[in-house]
C-alpha cells in the first residue's frame, strides 16, 4: 500500500511538473514580438500622405518609412511596407495582415481600448485648409454646417463633428485638395504639417490654412498601432523607439521631413 501511495505521489508531482513548465512556456511566449512573418517587421502605411509615406521616382520614402526603417534595424528585423487605403489599414492589424501601423495615427482613446500604441513619436497640430481668397471660415467655430473634407475614422473627422459641421470622406489628402478646389466643401481638415509640406513640393498658391489653436484642439499624440495582444511587440517598439530619440535620429527624420522637431509636445 505504502509503495503504491509513493508511486501516486511520484506520478501527481510529474504531472504538476509538466503543468508548471507548460504554464511557463505559455507565458514566455505572450512576452515575445508575434510577428505576421518570422525576422520580419510587417507594416501597414498608406503610400499616399506626404511627407509621411509616400513615392519619389516609383519608390516608397517618407517619414514614417524611414522610422519604421531604422526602428526594425534597431529590434534586429528586416522590414516589409503593405500599401493600404486608410480605412482598411487599422482593421489590417486586428486581422494580422501585418504586424503595426505607421501613418500619423492618433492615439485616441477609442483606439486605445482596441489596439495597443507605442510611445509618441510626434505631436501633430491640426489646421483648416481652403480657398487663398475664402474669408468666411476665420476660426474652426465657422463650419458649423459646413461642409468639410476628412478621412472617415479619423480624429480629423471626429472634429469636424465635435464642431458641427458635416463631414465629406476623402480617401487620402490629394483628393481632399481636389474637393476644396473644386468647391465641394467649404475647407478640410488635416495635418498642419501634411498641407505645408504639400504646399511646399507642389507649389500650391491657391490653397491656405489656419492653424486650429491647441486651446480648441489639443496637439495630437501620435503613436505605432499594435495589436491588442501583442504587447511582446509593444515592449521592443518602445525599445527602440527610445533609442532612436536618444541617438537623434527621431530628431533629425522630423527635420528633415517637418522643417522643424515635433518629437516633443
Amino acid at each position: 500500500m505504502k509503495k503504491l501511495m509513493k508511486r501516486l505521489g511520484l506520478a501527481a508531482a510529474g504531472i504538476l511538473m509538466v503543468c508548471g513548465l507548460a504554464a511557463c512556456g505559455k507565458q514566455a511566449s505572450s512576452t515575445q514580438p508575434q510577428l505576421v512573418s518570422k525576422g520580419t517587421l510587417t507594416v501597414g502605411l498608406e503610400g499616399t500622405y506626404a511627407p509621411y509615406s509616400y513615392r519619389q521616382n516609383g519608390k516608397l520614402t517618407g517619414f514614417e518609412v524611414e522610422l519604421a526603417q531604422q526602428l526594425a534595424k534597431k529590434m534586429g528585423y528586416k522590414v516589409k511596407f503593405v500599401p493600404t487605403k486608410w480605412d482598411s489599414l487599422i482593421a489590417g492589424v486586428g486581422a494580422k495582415k501585418f504586424d503595426l501601423a505607421i501613418n500619423d495615427i492618433a492615439m485616441t482613446p477609442e483606439r486605445k481600448k482596441a489596439y495597443r500604441f507605442s510611445d509618441p513619436y510626434i505631436y501633430s497640430k491640426s489646421a483648416l485648409i481652403m480657398k487663398k481668397d475664402d474669408q468666411a471660415i476665420k476660426q474652426v467655430g465657422d463650419i458649423k454646417g459646413q461642409k468639410i473634407a476628412a478621412a472617415t475614422g479619423t480624429a480629423n473627422a471626429d472634429n469636424v463633428k465635435k464642431f458641427g459641421g458635416q463631414n465629406v470622406s476623402s480617401t487620402d489628402f490629394a483628393t481632399a485638395m481636389s474637393l476644396v478646389r473644386e468647391g465641394r466643401v467649404a475647407a478640410a481638415m488635416n495635418s498642419k504639417e501634411a498641407f505645408l509640406y504639400y504646399q511646399k513640393s507642389t507649389g500650391a498658391s491657391d490653397l491656405k490654412y489656419q492653424e486650429i489653436p491647441t486651446s480648441k484642439i489639443k496637439e495630437q499624440p501620435i503613436g505605432i498601432l499594435m495589436g491588442k495582444n501583442n504587447a511582446g511587440l509593444q515592449k521592443k517598439v518602445n525599445k527602440a523607439l527610445a533609442e532612436l530619440r536618444k541617438d537623434g535620429t527621431l530628431t533629425r527624420l522630423s527635420e528633415k521631413y517637418f522643417d522643424g522637431d515635433i518629437t516633443k509636445p
